[in-house]
């Protein structure tokens, strides 16, 4: 094969790729979990962030039988396609596994850094709600936007959380990974290896979302995304000049743990999580 050749192939791909069909209720992604499994919570900003960043939430579930649980922040800001959203995140949800929480009805509004700025009595409110959810899950991990992920709803989830966070006892303590989508990370200390099976599964995941990827065919994008987050994740992760992981597929996070009211930085040695190793223990 030639370098055109190759080059082809990937273009060929993407294109076939828009005729995705959306994923079905996989009936392996909810079996077995145990009564009184760790959870895991996934805030995600919009409906899809669940599938785009949902890779190592959906080894935890596969590979340690976790509970996952996605906590849908918004449902977008377009009053109009909310029930069609929701329906999409209940059809995406379930083919991956996910359990679906909703702070509202409706799903929350404005939260972003303006509205914490300038809407005390809103985001006061906004934060007590997700102070509730996590008092009420106890999750052993949570995932979450970083503070630089660009979007306006991603950057406020991020404080959103963060803010419910400090509201709790001290003695809540859960490990916190941080995710990346529209901004990249500028310290990342973890790389998690995707199989294919899992990659293929948050595609077709993420076709649930049809109104969405209608607009912008981003699922059939989500595995070069992937590809090049091991080129990314070798050096910032794996470290500067060092031979690269043998992975393929790959998702890049920030790894922290909330302990005694504060956030700080965990290191586990190079941070490359490989798919040989079974991702709960991970957070043993």
């Amino acid at each position: 094969m030639n370098a055109r050749q190759f080059v082809s192939q990937f273009e060929h791909l993407v294109k076939r790729g828009k005729s995705l069909r959306p994923g079905g209720v996989s009936k392996r992604a909810r079996s077995r979990i145990p009564s009184g499994a760790p959870k895991a919570l996934i805030f995600s900003p919009h409906p899809d962030d669940e599938c785009i960043v949902g890779g190592l939430a959906l080894r935890l579930l596969r590979e340690a039988k976790w509970n996952v649980v996605n906590v849908a922040v918004t449902l977008g800001s377009k009053r109009a396609r909310r029930a069609a959203r929701l329906r999409e995140l209940r059809n995406a949800g379930a083919s991956l596994g996910f359990v679906l929480t909703l702070p509202r009805e409706q799903g929350l509004e404005q939260i972003t850094l303006k509205s914490r700025g300038e809407n005390r009595a809103h985001w006061k409110a906004a934060v007590k709600i997700i102070a509730q959810i996590l008092a009420a899950h106890r999750p052993r991990v949570i995932f979450v936007p970083h503070e630089n992920d660009w979007h306006p709803t991603h950057v406020g989830t991020h404080f959103l959380v963060l803010d419910a966070l400090k509201t709790l006892p001290p003695g809540f303590q859960c490990h916190v990974v941080e995710t990346e989508f529209w901004g990249q990370m500028t310290e990342p200390n973890l790389l998690v290896e995707l199989g294919a099976a899992d990659v293929a599964d948050l595609i077709a995941a993420l076709a649930c979302h049809a109104g969405e990827v209608r607009r912008n065919a981003y699922h059939t994008r989500l595995p070069a995304w992937m590809i090049d987050n091991v080129r990314r994740g070798a050096e910032l992760v794996g470290g500067r000049g060092g031979a690269a992981p043998d992975f393929i597929f790959g998702a890049i996070y920030r790894l922290e743990k909330w302990s005694r009211g504060r956030l700080s930085q965990i290191q586990r040695g190079q941070g490359l999580l490989s798919c040989t190793t079974n991702a709960g223990k991970f957070f043993d």
